[in-house]
């Protein structure tokens, strides 16, 4: 048995012994990322000052999604079809999300978003790596994601955004 799927069944069999505890998890795996969606107009809209910087951390957050979830792990995808840990072992699943295991989406949305924050707000950006971070864990919890898929989600969009911000200041000390 491997690691990834090891660690699977261990945190997954935590499940099922407490509704309250399921609760969270299913509310973390399924229904954080629309308080970060809702947290990023907010970080948008009212802490940044100039209308500058608000286009500016607007394209960075937008592109580096796009790149991340959009490009590179859809590309994967289609072309490596992982299926996810309840299709072939006796897991207690909390959620029910379709599609393919690797790389996590989620992982790569919102670890993608939290990296180009943190260019803008470092505070702000920690919570959302803390926010990212429990909402993949509690997709592995809920048995939908090895920690492989969110380890390959959050590489990729933590480099997406690296790349984003990196060839925006190019471009923009370029204007200069």
């Amino acid at each position: 048995m491997s690691l990834d799927l090891k660690i699977v069944f261990f945190l997954n069999g935590l499940t099922g012994q407490s509704s309250i505890f399921d609760i969270a998890v299913i509310l973390f795996a399924q229904y954080l990322q629309y308080l970060l969606v809702v947290s990023f107009f907010i970080f948008l809209f009212y802490w940044l000052k100039s209308r500058r910087e608000k286009i500016r951390a607007f394209l960075t957050i937008v592109i580096s999604i796009i790149l991340s979830r959009v490009c590179i792990a859809g590309l994967i995808h289609f072309l490596y079809h992982r299926p996810r840990p309840f299709v072939f072992n006796n897991i207690h699943q909390l959620i029910f999300p379709n599609g393919y295991s690797f790389p996590s989406g989620h992982s790569a949305f919102f670890f993608a978003t939290a990296t180009a924050i943190y260019f803008y707000n470092k505070k702000l950006g920690i919570t959302f790596f803390i926010a990212a971070i429990l909402m993949n864990m509690s997709r592995i919890i809920a048995g939908v994601h090895y920690p492989s898929d969110i380890i390959g989600g959050m590489i990729i969009g933590v480099i997406s955004a690296l790349l984003v911000r990196f060839f925006a200041e190019r471009g923009y000390n370029k204007k200069i």
